[in-house]
């Protein structure tokens, strides 16, 4: 994140608005996961890396703990801190974060580690873990089992370009990691109820490598995806619709 992809820089940048509009929270399930699993609480310091708007930053502050945001995109990071007063926001880096050595009982990334998945960001993360914290990576991911978001994913991919993502896996390829014990992975179903403009077109014009598209191509997309809302059945007309997904989780324990 020091070296900040430009889909990331420019399209989080423009879009911090629509991000907050379009993605959809995460399940009431990943509350007993940070406490159980995480063994996040009362007494317990974590911080979020790449924290965006917050959406996921509530629920850490949720369980009690002491939470730290950690977002590099100025827009992104005022809107967390507006919205979140209780929470540190600080500008940082996944390789350069303004943290004491060995500070934090957890670490947890949503829907952003696959933006700084390189063994340096690694080695930062062991850094500020003490002996016995953990590392939580956190995805929402659509779920393809439905026809018309099959759709609507290949409207986004034909713009990916080289953007970083969590579907090609790439950021596995780092686990095992040194300093670290073994991932796990566990998942939650989970749904994103709303208009259609709100969790299916402001969810794909929050995608960075989209927003970061000029506007006319930018006004293209968002045509293909009405397109695609009204020739589709279950979703033509409709005051409110659910985008299904499928949350995954994974985590690993800093070792001595």
């Amino acid at each position: 994140m020091s070296d900040l992809h430009p889909a990331a820089a420019t399209g989080f940048a423009s879009s911090a608005e629509t991000y907050s509009r379009g993605r959809p929270d995460y399940p009431a399930a990943l509350g007993a996961w940070l406490r159980e699993t995480l063994r996040l609480g009362p007494g317990r310091t974590v911080a979020d890396l790449g924290a965006g708007t917050g959406k996921f930053t509530g629920l850490l502050a949720a369980t009690g703990a002491a939470v730290t945001a950690i977002e590099p995109v100025d827009a992104m990071r005022a809107r967390l801190a507006a919205s979140l007063p209780g929470v540190t926001a600080l500008a940082g880096s996944a390789e350069a974060m303004p943290l004491q050595e060995g500070n934090l009982d957890a670490l947890l990334c949503a829907q952003a580690f696959h933006w700084f998945s390189t063994t340096a960001a690694l080695a930062e993360i062991r850094r500020v873990l003490r002996v016995g914290g953990r590392l939580g990576l956190v995805w929402n991911v659509r779920d393809e089992d439905t026809a018309w978001v099959r759709e609507l994913t290949a409207i986004m991919n034909a713009h990916e370009g080289d953007a970083p993502r969590y579907h090609t896996g790439a950021w596995r390829t780092l686990f095992p990691a040194e300093g670290f014990g073994p991932l796990h992975e566990a998942s939650f179903p989970h749904g994103h109820t709303g208009t259609p403009e709100q969790v299916i077109l402001d969810r794909t014009l929050s995608v960075s490598f989209i927003a970061a598209l000029p506007e006319a191509e930018r006004a293209r997309v968002a045509q293909d995806v009405r397109d695609l809302m009204t020739r589709t059945p279950e979703l033509a007309g409709r005051d409110e619709v659910t985008f299904p997904y499928r949350t995954f989780v994974y985590w690993c324990e800093r070792e001595a």
